[in-house]
């Protein structure tokens, strides 16, 4: 991990304060984001967005509880993006460009419809995969994902060698 990642993650988790599930699930988003992007053979600042946005993902849950009593995806795409261009222009080291992307995938990561981009594509799949095992899914429901969201030969892999067992739900 480079020094930029690090420190967007301590702010994150500063950011979270307290809210320890948060905190560990986008740590989770985050490796596994990071994990699927090299394998799946990102250039540098594509992975680089791809892992920023992957550790502010769900930056809006907060501001959308307070605000909506909700923490549904939706208000959060639309409460997400301003939060984290706070602290990423509090870092500094980010291209306004890179910005933008970011902030428009975090405006995204919960819309599965006309996915644009490999590090949108990413984001979402390792959203999923930990979704999926956060939320005790069934096997339906990790079969209908692994359907109707992954796209990626490595996430792919993933989701079958972390579900990998028996064809009914125990």
């Amino acid at each position: 991990m480079n020094i930029q990642t690090a420190k967007l993650m301590a702010a994150m988790i500063h950011y979270d304060c307290g809210d320890t599930r948060r905190i560990q699930h986008f740590m989770k988003v985050h490796d596994l984001a990071a994990v699927i992007g090299e394998m799946e053979g990102l250039d540098q600042q594509t992975q680089r967005i791809l892992e920023s946005a992957a550790i502010l993902h769900d930056i809006g849950i907060h501001i959308s509880e307070k605000k909506y009593g909700s923490s549904a995806g939706h208000y959060q795409e639309i409460e997400g993006p301003a939060e984290a261009e706070k602290i990423l222009r509090t870092l500094g080291g980010y291209s306004d460009e890179e910005i933008n992307r970011i902030q428009y995938l975090i405006g995204h990561h919960h819309t599965y419809t006309e996915i644009e981009g490999m590090d949108y594509q990413i984001l979402v799949e390792a959203d999923f995969l930990v979704n999926l095992y956060e939320d005790s899914s069934p096997r339906s429901a990790i079969l209908a994902a692994r359907e109707r969201i992954f796209r990626t030969g490595t996430g792919l892999r993933i989701l079958d060698d972390m579900f990998a067992g028996p064809e009914e739900d125990s």
